[in-house]
């Protein structure tokens, strides 16, 4: 079996390759990719070489963990049905190729235990099931204060605040840089954050991935208040303590989601309470992958750039 891939060899060289896939077994199915997203987080890094150290990192390898496709085959100790229409977090069945994550090509074959069903009105705003379930997993690990301050109004941020509004929070504040990035926001301020004089935030969500940031944020705390680095930083994180010492701050990691947090936001948006309208921001056929990576990391109109994989 063989299919069509998003391959980089180095940082920097992005090329569509052809590439062996492993056989499927009795409980694997094969996807079909209709879409796949691009991660401006973890998959710029890779793009980039500046991925710090993690576990199957090198090249050459196939990024990607937001696909949607359709099964085509469906191994006998599996529950999943040719047709079902499905989200595959990534794959692992390349041979030697590194699949990290694994989930920009054409097909795949999965174990079916990885992959969620979907409904089938979903299309390629269905890539985004990932970091929904990544902004859910960051707040179920609140104290029991929702996000007053945002920062970041990428797809992290703006999901987090729509999550924050879906589960009966007030509306927060949302701090972006980007002048381009600050329309759309819906039922929540999106500002300047040279504007903010606020100083007693109770719950701070970092959705920036800047490692310089922590001082400023810990100096807009109240006392015992969180901040939660919920993006992904490619440089160390420090901070000075007499601050943290006299808000008592609290730092909590947001780790990736997991499959109970991919569930629980599938549920919300089927039933129509969570919205990924106007998210998905661009889109390109994937023989244009080269330019598509580059438009999503360069770009900053680009909130989510999706590839089309049906030509292949």
């Amino acid at each position: 079996m063989d299919g069509t891939a998003v391959l980089l060899t180095k940082p920097k060289r992005l090329d569509l390759a052809d590439v062996a896939i492993e056989e499927p077994k009795a409980s694997d199915i094969v996807v079909d990719i209709a879409f796949s997203g691009i991660s401006t987080g973890t998959e710029k890094l890779l793009w980039s070489g500046t991925m710090p150290d993690f576990p199957g990192m090198g090249y050459p390898l196939i990024p990607g963990y937001e696909s949607i496709g359709e099964v085509i085959e469906a191994g006998d100790d599996t529950d999943l049905n040719v047709g079902d229409t499905v989200f595959v977090p990534g794959a692992r069945c390349f041979g030697e190729i590194r699949g990290l994550f694994g989930g920009a090509a054409s097909r795949l074959v999965v174990p079916y235990e990885r992959a969620i069903a979907l409904d089938g009105g979903l299309r390629d705003d269905g890539v985004l099931l990932a970091l929904a379930a990544t902004a859910y997993h960051a707040m179920a690990g609140s104290i029991g204060v929702k996000p007053d301050l945002i920062v970041g109004h990428g797809i992290l941020g703006r999901l987090i605040a729509r999550l924050t509004i879906l589960m009966g929070g007030d509306a927060p504040t949302v701090w972006e840089t980007s002048a381009a990035r600050r329309a759309g926001g819906v039922g929540y301020d999106v500002i300047d954050p040279a504007t903010d004089e606020r100083r007693d935030y109770r719950a701070i969500y970092d959705c920036s991935g800047d490692s310089a940031l922590l001082d400023t944020l810990i100096g807009r705390l109240g006392k015992g208040g969180e901040i939660v680095l919920a993006g992904f930083y490619p440089d160390p994180l420090s901070f000075a303590f007499p601050a943290a010492f006299m808000r008592e701050a609290r730092i909590r990691v947001a780790a990736e989601w997991r499959d109970a947090d991919l569930h629980a936001v599938r549920g919300l948006i089927e039933n129509g309470r969570l919205s990924l309208a106007d998210l998905v921001t661009h889109r390109r056929v994937a023989h244009r992958a080269d330019s598509a990576y580059r438009t999503a990391f360069e770009d900053p109109a680009c909130l989510k750039m999706v590839l089309d994989w049906s030509a292949h």
